[in-house]
């Protein structure tokens, strides 16, 4: 985790969650890039580039959750672990430093393209530059390197990851402390049947526990929306929906011969939006019952993107006989 009074990043949380973060820093978090792959988007991580800040978010491009942290310019952020600071403008992140503060650890692994020379913890990789020269003495460790003028490298670049290593990184569960009372889906199932066809969504949600509760906690629900429920019975399945769209008038209706007239009714259906959920619910205007349900994949790249969290539903088709 880094945190400061600028930025707070934690493994595991949305990248809307993060993007909100930075949104309420206008003015002061200045030059973020957002990068992902226009031809491949699902198979290309999601990047957001903090190049003024040294920092790096690396977000999996298929869940949006974060899964790496990474400080690219260690003179621009300060740094402790266990209220210890290892980075900061007094301290230097030396090979001795971060020793000294994260004890003692397997050897490194050198890279000899990039010429640099890694020290693995458990979810926490820092990278040294070494020279070329020196390479000979890497598989003892850093230790075992003979530095000119007794100098001994200092950290180029730091990685957060959840997993063992920073390559197969995964982001984790969404953490307790990302959930601010909140519904979150965890997966939405299509319910079909060979009489009815599609009847509606199952969906698997989560939120926190009870706040009679004094340690926060996970808890789990199970929830039907199908077509031809009310708006109170969605309500009362999924909550009080993030915001209510009424749909617009047809624009078209200005060419029709009777656009003079007095138009009779003025209902229009309206949806519930449901952000956190990745789903829209339609309500038929005459009599309130549900007549559409729109899931949201939040493509990379798509007009609405970062508006809704992805609606990871399954849709089970009949083979076809």
């Amino acid at each position: 985790m880094i945190s400061n009074p600028l930025l707070f990043a934690i493994s595991g949380m949305h990248f809307s969650q993060a993007v909100a973060i930075i949104q309420s820093q206008v003015g002061i978090i200045k030059g973020v890039q957002v990068l992902y792959s226009d031809t491949n988007p699902l198979n290309v991580d999601i990047i957001i580039n903090m190049p003024q800040d040294g920092i790096r978010l690396i977000f999996d491009p298929v869940q949006q959750r974060l899964k790496t942290i990474e400080v690219f310019n260690m003179k621009l952020v300060k740094l402790k672990y266990c209220s210890m600071p290892f980075n900061s403008p007094e301290v230097v992140p030396s090979i001795e430093e971060i020793e000294h503060s994260f004890g003692a650890t397997h050897p490194g692994v050198y890279d000899a393209a990039k010429q640099l020379f890694a020290l693995h913890f458990r979810g926490l990789s820092f990278y040294f530059p070494v020279d070329s020269k020196l390479q000979p003495g890497y598989a003892h460790g850093l230790g075992s390197l003979h530095f000119p003028s007794g100098a001994s490298p200092v950290v180029s670049k730091m990685a957060i990851y959840s997993g063992v290593n920073v390559i197969d990184s995964r982001p984790p569960p969404l953490p307790l402390s990302c959930y601010h009372q909140q519904l979150y889906l965890e997966a939405a199932t299509v319910l079909r049947s060979s009489a009815h066809g599609t009847r509606g969504l199952r969906l698997q949600l989560y939120t926190e526990g009870s706040i009679r509760t004094l340690e926060p906690r996970k808890q789990c629900l199970t929830r039907e929306i199908l077509f031809g429920d009310s708006c109170q019975d969605v309500a009362s399945n999924l909550g009080a929906p993030s915001r209510v769209f009424f749909k617009s008038e047809d624009k078209m209706k200005i060419h029709s011969p009777s656009a003079h007239r007095r138009v009779q009714s003025k209902r229009s259906d309206f949806f519930f939006n449901y952000f956190t959920l990745g789903i829209d619910v339609l309500f038929d205007a005459r009599t309130h019952k549900t007549k559409k349900i729109i899931m949201h994949t939040n493509f990379p790249g798509h007009y609405n993107f970062n508006m809704y969290h992805r609606c990871e539903f399954q849709l089970e088709l009949a083979a076809d006989k």
